[in-house]
């Protein structure tokens, strides 16, 4: 079971997930997507809650009020968190939770702890969380299935793109020739001597005359 939640609507068409229970976390944590940005209670057993950006958007353009919305939810959704006032929420992307197989069920680590980021939650703020728990949706997804459909989209996304530069690529090719091909008959055409009626005068023939030693 997965549960979905929407963040305010001045924030833009965002969605919120975390999973039933721990067990869940760990396909959540096998499954996300790249434009997922995962949250927890620091220090602190918590959901796992993650927020899904839309393509092109990073973790630094998450705007404050949307901040506030996933920080909440994760504080609401912790049972000694959710007690506590003053305490701190990390995120970081999905990309960079790190998992190892002594790890326990639900338990993650990061690649690279200067991804990971701080924000203080001073107290839970009802209006935020009830007004996040009148938009929550339960499902249960195919979260692996989901991913083979993001990965398949990726991959014709990308041989589009190659075939695009490729194709790009040989235009610009063309186009050099092309130019290229230009400029050697204008070079052509100033070295070569043509022969023109001034140039017939100089040499004391008549243009009939000339045409006379041609035949």
């Amino acid at each position: 079971m997965v549960y979905y939640f929407k963040a305010r609507p001045e924030c833009g068409d965002f969605t919120i997930y975390m999973g039933l229970d721990k067990h869940e976390n760990e396909d959540l944590i096998k499954y996300g997507l790249p434009e997922d940005i995962w949250f927890h209670v620091d220090k602190l057993s918590s959901a796992h809650v993650y927020l899904r950006l839309q393509r092109g958007q990073t973790m630094e353009g998450i705007s404050a009020e949307l901040l506030e919305d996933c920080a909440q939810l994760v504080k609401a959704n912790s049972i000694q968190g959710n007690k506590l006032n003053n305490l701190d929420v990390v995120y970081t992307p999905w990309s960079n939770l790190r998992k190892t197989p002594s790890m326990d069920v639900g338990q993650v680590g990061f690649h690279n702890a200067k991804l990971v980021r701080t924000v203080r939650v001073e107290k839970r703020i009802n209006e935020i969380v009830n007004r996040l728990n009148k938009t929550k949706v339960e499902r249960t997804p195919d979260l692996k299935a989901e991913r083979e459909v993001y990965n398949a989209a990726e991959r014709a996304e990308r041989k589009t793109q190659t075939r695009d530069k490729k194709r790009r690529e040989e235009m610009e090719r063309l186009e050099k020739e092309k130019q290229a091909e230009i400029r050697s008959y204008k070079g052509l055409m100033v070295a070569q001597k043509m022969t023109s009626n001034k140039d017939v005068a100089s040499k004391g023939k008549s243009l009939q005359e000339l045409e006379e030693d041609f035949m």
